[in-house]
């Protein structure tokens, strides 16, 4: 099963993924997680992508597919992987599907996780990040064990400068731009299906696995 979840900035994609790896023993590919490899590994993508970051640049979009399609020859995806965080346009999806191609493989199902604003603003006005390890965590509805502290690894915990309201708002819309040409892109192919993740994480969860049995 080749799964890609999409959804607005707050809408769960990386807590579900980890749980979905988890439940299916699939990996969770994030490209945020491969850049950030790659640059601590100093692979020449990483040092490329690391030059570009420093200067306050996004990293290209050929960059990130040369990442991916560098991770999709690892022999762990061969039943397959759930992808985060990408495609976020109409362009990534349209690379994704040659870079699959040429491994002979293909995405199954893609999740949209159809998430209201006032939803969204109230998940990322709330979050907190762990400076060490990436980890996220809601001083509501997850809070970490300890006030300020990573379960996982100790580090200390931080709100995102652009997570708040208005920040939050400008972030959606941007979003929402960009993502009706993507939604209709897989809807066409006959691979979408949508859910509303303002409901419970676990109840999503449940029926993201519903829709891969």
């Amino acid at each position: 099963m080749y799964l890609v979840l999409l959804g607005p900035p707050g809408a769960g994609k990386g807590t579900q993924a980890k749980r979905l790896a988890e439940k299916l023993a699939l990996p969770h590919i994030s490209t945020g997680d491969i850049l950030r490899q790659n640059v601590k590994d100093g692979t020449e993508l990483g040092k490329q992508a690391k030059g570009i970051m420093e200067k306050g640049l996004l990293v290209p979009d050929e960059l990130v597919a040369s990442m991916l399609d560098r991770r999709f020859n690892e022999p762990d995806i061969k039943k397959g992987f759930i992808l985060d965080g990408y495609p976020r346009n109409l362009a990534q999806a349209r690379t994704l599907d040659e870079v699959l191609k040429r491994k002979n493989i293909g995405v199954d199902l893609v999740v949209y996780l159809d998430t209201s604003d006032p939803v969204v603003v109230k998940r990322l006005t709330g979050r907190l990040v762990c400076s060490k390890c990436g980890a996220n965590f809601h001083t509501v509805n997850m809070p970490p064990k300890a006030k300020g502290v990573c379960d996982n690894c100790q580090g200390a915990l931080y709100q995102r400068s652009d997570d708040n309201e208005g920040t939050v708002l400008k972030r959606l819309q941007v979003y929402k731009n960009e993502v009706a040409s993507l939604i209709d892109y897989y809807k066409q192919a006959g691979k979408l299906r949508t859910l509303n993740a303002d409901l419970d994480a676990q109840v999503v969860l449940e029926q993201i696995i519903a829709l891969t049995v």
